[in-house]
């Protein structure tokens, strides 16, 4: 089955709606004025990282269309120059291509042993980044798959490198625990998904509570993304909300961007605290 030009406008545009809206996040005003840092948030913070081997980098895009499958991978000139990212970068692209290309021909073999049309198999990844700053980088990417069906699926992920360790952590890794960072931010979160389910809705009040597109859902069950709009450090916290988590799959994804607060950074590890800016 093909893909409506529709449903295809709509894969656009769920790839690029929270890429666009949290890039926002990273543009940082002439005018701020650069906040005090306090003695022990200083003793915590970790090393100066390095300055990654970035001589050679560069921006890194994948496009191939076939009968058999449709390939899209790509990834940001910031992520080519930290070597040990760009590698397990790389990797990746390679698995999901592997895997496509083997789950599509098995579904080509299907669809003749069965006697109905093969339409090729599909898979993208665009990472973008969220926020660049000295110690870390944080990526996301929508996750876009068709494997026969009715229509595409998709899910995000995220890359939150810490460049001083040099390792890849989620975001989750710097809180002291889901139920902390979950109590900080639900209040916030729910009000805010309500308010888009609303404006999805045309502006319709959630009917029956008990309904599960109508309740809230738990943030921490989604993907959560750090971003940075003064450039100083986290002082955004995103949570990507795939297709059928909080609506049916017409309303497609759903972003809640809040601020950092005292109570998010009061739920960070020790070690981390210092990473974050709150008002």
């Amino acid at each position: 089955m093909h893909c409506p030009p529709a449903l295809k406008a709509m894969t656009a545009i769920l790839v690029l709606a929270p890429v666009l809206a949290l890039a926002a996040c990273q543009q940082t005003s002439a005018t701020d004025t650069p906040t005090a840092t306090p003695p022990s948030a200083i003793a915590a913070a970790p090393p100066t990282p390095p300055e990654p081997l970035s001589q050679a980098a560069a921006a890194r895009k994948v496009s191939e269309k076939t009968d058999l499958y449709e390939f899209h991978y790509s990834y940001s000139v910031e992520a080519a120059g930290i070597p040990d990212l760009h590698d397990w970068l790389e990797a990746d692209l390679a698995r999901t291509k592997a895997a496509l290309i083997s789950d599509a021909k098995e579904g080509r073999e299907d669809a003749k042993a069965s006697g109905y049309a093969f339409n090729a198999y599909t898979a993208s990844s665009d990472w973008n980044v969220v926020t660049d700053l000295p110690g870390w980088l944080s990526l996301s990417t929508l996750v876009g798959s068709y494997s026969g069906g009715a229509h595409p699926n998709y899910g995000y992920d995220t890359i939150l490198w810490d460049k001083a360790a040099n390792i890849r952590r989620s975001a989750m890794d710097l809180f002291t625990s889901k139920a902390a960072i979950k109590a900080a931010v639900l209040k916030a979160f729910c009000a805010e998904l309500q308010r888009q389910r609303a404006k999805k809705r045309g502006g319709e009040e959630p009917g029956d509570p008990e309904d599960d597109f109508n309740k809230c859902i738990d943030p921490t069950e989604q993907t959560v993304i750090l971003g940075s709009k003064s450039h100083k450090g986290f002082d955004r916290i995103g949570f990507l909300i795939a297709p059928y988590n909080a609506g049916p799959y017409a309303e497609g994804s759903y972003e809640v961007t809040l601020p950092v607060t005292a109570a998010v950074v009061a739920a960070a590890k020790p070690e981390y605290r210092a990473a974050f800016v709150a008002p």
